[in-house]
């Protein structure tokens, strides 16, 4: 059975594969392979790697700052815990989703954070059956990603930490600080040391500051690294372009993303975002996230109509109308702007550029 999303381990188990059996560089305690091939599993190589026989192009996963993910690998092989805040739909969870996948080889090891979330969803509960029965034991225990990831030796990933009570949060402090774990219930043999190997990567986005504000003793256990929104134009439409056309390939659907679209979209974004046009304009930027994701999101949507209801051939009046739902979702003033958008920015492109951008002009009707 094919999964819907398979994990990035799963994904790419090839090209991990490769890279493991080829790496010649210098691996940390239980990593799966060393700091340089972890760089390139998720920056890309142009350099074919050959395996089995077969020749392997290891593909740039991660459109962003390659800086960034440098230091990210540096942070995690000091064994200092990372966390990566941002701006919503910044792809903060992909690449935790990739250095876990290369470091540890496993990316599912996950505290997903929530107001509901207890310490026992992240540390560990017990199966009160065999408690009730044969009182506090290691058999008894049922284990959580935190004690997983100190137990086997590999990263936990926690997503929203800054949405959990602030109690939640800090229990993390100690594991850590001393990386040690205490079940109080199992006495004397109660503690786990962790693994070498075990480590955590948060991500918070920076529109939750002030939800639960993570405490200063906790900051000081992670290493911030601020995942930015992308700044250009051209890298936008090839994330949108990537992105769509993995989602598409998953569900079967055989349709390829329209590069030009891809571009007025990712210009749309970029610049409502950016509160600036190319062209010199100002723009009201919408309170609402102009984010990469949001805006793979309306293409992708788009695409599905056309594929389910048209000739396959991508309409601006249904993209317009999708973009409308994503941007108005949380303030339907933002739409004015939109609007207002639409009568400066894209009018001038339209008289200036004509094709397509006379017929996203046209389709701002949509805009209800």
């Amino acid at each position: 059975m094919n999964s819907i999303k398979p994990p990035v381990e799963i994904r790419y188990k090839k090209e991990l594969e490769a890279l493991k059996a080829t790496d010649t560089g210098k691996v940390p305690v239980n990593w799966q392979m060393s700091p340089m091939a972890v760089k390139k599993f998720i920056l890309g190589s142009n350099e074919p790697i050959v395996y089995n026989g077969e020749e392997f192009i290891i593909k740039k996963k991660y459109l962003g700052n390659d800086a960034l993910v440098e230091r990210c690998i540096v942070t995690l092989a000091g064994n200092r815990g990372l966390m990566l805040v941002g701006e919503p739909g910044t792809a903060k969870t992909m690449l935790s989703e990739l250095l876990s996948a290369a470091i540890s080889g496993v990316s599912t090891n996950t505290v997903q954070g929530t107001a509901g979330t207890t310490e026992d969803m992240i540390k560990y509960s017990w199966n009160y059956a065999l408690l009730l029965a044969n009182g506090p034991s290691r058999e008894a225990l049922v284990p959580a990603p935190l004690y997983v990831g100190m137990e086997k030796g590999i990263i936990t990933r926690f997503e929203e930490i800054t949405r959990t009570p602030a109690e939640i949060q800090d229990s993390l402090i100690s594991v850590l600080s001393d990386k040690v774990l205490s079940v109080p219930e199992l006495g004397d043999d109660g503690f786990l040391f962790a693994t070498q190997g075990f480590n955590v990567i948060g991500t918070a986005n920076t529109r939750d500051r002030g939800v639960n504000e993570m405490s200063s003793a906790l900051k000081r256990r992670f290493n911030f690294e601020t995942v930015m929104p992308v700044k250009d134009v051209s890298l936008e439409k090839q994330i949108i372009i990537n992105e769509v056309n993995n989602l598409a390939k998953e569900s079967g659907i055989e349709m390829t993303p329209d590069e030009e679209i891809a571009e007025i979209l990712a210009s749309t974004y970029h610049e409502l975002r950016e509160g600036v046009s190319s062209l010199g304009h100002r723009i009201d930027r919408p309170a609402t996230v102009m984010s990469t994701a949001e805006a793979v999101s309306v293409y992708y949507q788009t695409m599905l109509t056309s594929y389910y209801y048209g000739d396959c051939k991508m309409g601006l009046d249904c993209m317009v109308q999708n973009l409308v739902g994503a941007i108005a979702k949380e303030n339907k003033d933002d739409l004015v702007k939109v609007k207002d958008y639409f009568e400066t920015v894209i009018k001038d492109r339209s008289n200036k550029i004509g094709g397509l951008w006379k017929e996203y002009y046209a389709a701002r009707k949509e805009l209800k």
